[in-house]
């Protein structure tokens, strides 16, 4: 029979094989006493033990303390980041609205003077004006200047019969024009000096007619003014089919 006092310690390294079965009984029925004399026994190394499985959650822990308050939104201010990189040039955008005129600028500072004008006459303004009229049936040469031989008109002497060409002596604005009468196609050029002003063309269909040009043109001093044919020359003349050129100045200059 098994005694209820609690037995003599001994250490795991004092037990025989003899005592090992009764050692387990004593193990299990006095678990705790025996562990607890075990602490004071040398640590022996046991096997590692299979790892336990995960514990469950524990309890929520009790509420904390109440916060203080927040700024408020109105009272919170973003910090200012740095400046990005340029963006990329965008389109050209639509022409806007003229605006008001601005105020007149200051005075420009004077100009230099100009070239010398031609010499005017004084006193009298200058009549210049001649009329003159074709008086041969014949058509004019092709390609070349007509000539008028009779003088309706001639102040000053400035048209030349001799030559056909009004040469200028009071320099300004004139006005040119040519009445003739035609008995087949006709074409007249108009020419100051070498540079032509104007070309007239009139191509006759069976019937005579009556054809005519003007023009109006400034002419300087000594230039010479005439009318020239081209291979359409049908010009005629007689005392009852005149053709006349006529020019006459309209401001000296």
């Amino acid at each position: 029979m098994i005694s209820s006092r609690s037995p003599s310690v001994l250490c795991p390294q004092q037990f025989s094989a003899s005592t090992m079965f009764w050692g387990t009984l004593l193990l299990l029925w006095l678990a705790v006493p025996v562990l607890l004399a075990l602490e004071s026994c040398p640590a022996a190394p046991g096997i590692p033990g299979i790892p336990g499985l995960p514990g469950k959650d524990g309890r929520d822990g009790l509420k904390g303390q109440k916060g203080d308050p927040g700024l408020a939104s109105s009272e919170l201010r973003a910090q200012r980041g740095k400046e990005g990189e340029p963006g990329p040039e965008g389109a050209m955008g639509k022409r806007g609205e003229s605006g008001l005129p601005g105020k007149p600028g200051p005075l420009g500072f004077p100009g230099e003077d100009g070239e010398p004008g031609e010499p005017g006459v004084g006193g009298v303004p200058q009549r210049v004006a001649f009329s003159v009229a074709r008086m041969t049936n014949d058509n004019p040469p092709r390609a070349s200047i007509i000539k008028f031989t009779k003088i309706i008109t001639n102040l000053n002497n400035n048209y030349d019969t001799q030559t056909g060409r009004f040469r200028c002596s009071v320099p300004g604005t004139y006005y040119f024009v040519y009445h003739a009468s035609l008995d087949s196609s006709l074409c007249v050029k108009m020419k100051l000096d070498d540079t032509l002003l104007a070309s007239f063309c009139d191509h006759r269909r069976k019937q005579k007619q009556v054809t005519s040009g003007g023009v109006a043109v400034y002419v300087s001093r000594d230039q010479e003014v005439y009318l020239e044919t081209s291979d359409y020359r049908g010009m005629r003349a007689n005392p009852s089919a005149y053709s006349i050129f006529s020019g006459f100045i309209l401001q000296a200059h």
